[in-house]
């Protein structure tokens, strides 16, 4: 029997729409919801504990409205404070997303590498644990940058990011010692693949970007290997916290990406 129970996303913004997307590649058939927590963006300038309280309560709301099969927190600050308390609280699969440090590790010849995320991702031990299991023999260079949310979030929108604030927020990286080796940065806030062109052609020089998007619509793929899915799963649902000019200005955007009907939690 097929199953309409969806897969559901979980941002605070947009972003979770880079690991959407890979995932809706593999599993044309799946029903998708996406969820973005625009009461409570941005993210990544709020508190741990304001992190951690948050999230829980409010995937437990939406699992009750939807009944997904299977949880994808599409967020870097998400997962890697608030992941343990999901997993505590809910009784369904949820994956997380975390900052690929072990293929920018693989991919580095220069053994120098980048991560780029929120303020709130940088500083978390669990980036420490990452870097020391998969990166040990590099040297890991960390920024956060609440702007470049902001930045991604109004490309998304129709807004050309301003290549002299990409710079600057590059900057971060590149003007570290050793930044002038550096060769592979870590996209560890999923809002950033969704301006990694415009960020390529900020770099002061050639750089390769990788995310967690590919690798975490493989793990999904591979949690519902033996579950059937709709012959048709019908248009995907964009779910925001909260409705004001800036989540209206996103409609199209949503629609782009098979997001066709809008709801308010």
């Amino acid at each position: 029997m097929t199953e309409p129970r969806p897969i559901l996303f979980f941002d605070s913004g947009m972003g979770g729409l880079s690991v959407m997307a890979p995932t809706a590649r593999l599993l044309p058939r799946a029903p998708l919801v996406y969820v973005a927590d625009s009461a409570g963006y941005p993210y990544g300038t709020r508190s741990e504990a304001e992190i951690a309280a948050r999230v829980p309560a409010l995937l437990g709301r939406l699992a009750e409205r939807y009944r997904p099969r299977l949880i994808v927190i599409a967020c870097n600050t998400a997962s890697t404070i608030a992941l343990p308390h999901v997993r505590a609280a809910l009784d369904l699969p949820i994956v997380g997303t975390v900052p690929a440090i072990k293929p920018a590790a693989e991919l580095s010849e220069t053994r120098v590498i980048g991560v780029l995320g929120t303020e709130a991702t940088v500083r978390q031990p669990y980036v420490d644990d990452l870097a020391a299991r998969f990166a040990g023999d590099c040297t890991v260079l960390r920024h956060g940058s609440a702007e470049l949310v902001d930045l991604a979030e109004a490309a998304l929108g129709g807004e050309a990011p301003d290549p002299d604030r990409l710079r600057a927020v590059l900057g971060g990286l590149f003007d570290q010692p050793g930044g002038d080796r550096l060769d592979v940065i870590v996209n560890a806030c999923t809002h950033f693949p969704l301006v990694e062109a415009e960020l390529a052609a900020a770099a002061p020089h050639p750089v390769r970007f990788v995310d967690g998007g590919p690798g975490i619509a493989r793990r999904v793929a591979w949690l519902t290997r033996d579950q059937h899915w709709p012959a048709d799963p019908g248009p995907g649902r964009a779910v925001f916290t909260a409705r004001n000019a800036r989540t209206d200005r996103l409609v199209p955007a949503l629609a782009r990406f098979g997001l066709s009907v809008v709801e308010t939690l």
